[in-house]
């Protein structure tokens, strides 16, 4: 009898415990408990304050203006050129924004500097440029995955962004990202972007595991950035762990009250919020 109560507890406590351990939150250090607490109950525009027609292009310096001027946080783009200049731009290649079938990694920043955002004034900016803008604004910094090369666009921008002169944090959907910035920088507020599963080219374990946030074994990140959506359930399992909580894309006014309800940090587009709210558990 004792051993079968044994087994029932192994099979059921096993997983809980293995789900624990891979989606376990880090602790927060000091420095990035003081960045944190610039980032609590702040609206932070996506890609900039940029207008749903692109008049205003996303990740442009106007978008920047726009955001900082309103007193929004901002959240950002980046990736690596072919001679690894650190540029804003969200996509993989240039196709959608600037009719350039070119892939971002192809090109050497004198090549693309001369591309404009949307068929406007607006060129493509660097990190560096981003940061002469926004000033002192707290600025969340997505590094996009460029596969091999991800350890040169990490230090690359750890090293820009050590100069700003306003508060900061890094996240990504790559847990590798996350995991060099937790080796080369565990003072800096790091947080894993994710999402429920998709149907994409990913192999499909790879997008349960990271949807599921069990990459979270090797980045431990201090926030969750989770797609406006309902949680899986190992997610919250996550989330009963207390880590700071961000949202994206909020999208209306109609969206905003519930989230602001659930989340530290709102990310959002296409309206204008206030520019801070008062989080419920802070």
């Amino acid at each position: 009898m004792v051993w079968i109560i044994l087994i029932v507890c192994a099979v059921i406590f096993t997983p809980l415990a293995i789900i624990i351990v891979c989606t376990a939150p880090g602790i927060v250090p000091r420095e990035a408990a003081l960045a944190a607490t610039k980032f609590y109950g702040l609206h932070c525009a996506h890609r900039g304050l940029h207008s749903e027609d692109q008049r205003i292009p996303e990740n442009s310096l106007a978008a920047f203006a726009a955001a900082r001027d309103r007193g929004y946080g901002v959240e950002l783009d980046i990736r690596l050129t072919k001679d690894e200049q650190v540029i804003v731009f969200h996509d993989d290649d240039f196709a959608r924004v600037c009719s350039v079938n070119k892939s971002v990694g192809d090109l050497e920043y004198s090549e693309l500097s001369e591309m404009r955002l949307f068929g406007t004034g607006e060129k493509i900016p660097t990190l560096t440029e981003a940061l002469n803008v926004l000033k002192d604004t707290p600025v969340i910094v997505e590094l996009k995955y460029p596969g091999v090369r991800y350890a040169a666009l990490c230090k690359k921008a750890a090293e820009i962004l050590k100069s700003y002169g306003g508060h900061w944090c890094v996240e990504s959907f790559d847990p590798r990202i996350m995991a060099w910035f937790k080796k080369n920088e565990p003072k800096v507020l790091r947080g894993q972007l994710s999402n429920p599963v998709r149907n994409d080219e990913t192999p499909k374990l790879i997008t349960v595991l990271l949807g599921n946030l069990m990459g979270n074994i090797i980045s431990r990140p201090h926030f969750i950035a989770y797609s406006n959506e309902p949680y899986p359930l190992i997610v919250k399992l996550c989330m009963i762990m207390k880590p700071i909580k961000a949202v994206w894309t909020v999208k209306s006014a109609d969206e905003l009250e519930k989230c602001q309800k659930e989340n530290d940090i709102i990310i959002f587009e296409n309206f204008k919020p206030s520019a801070r709210f008062t989080p419920n558990r802070r």
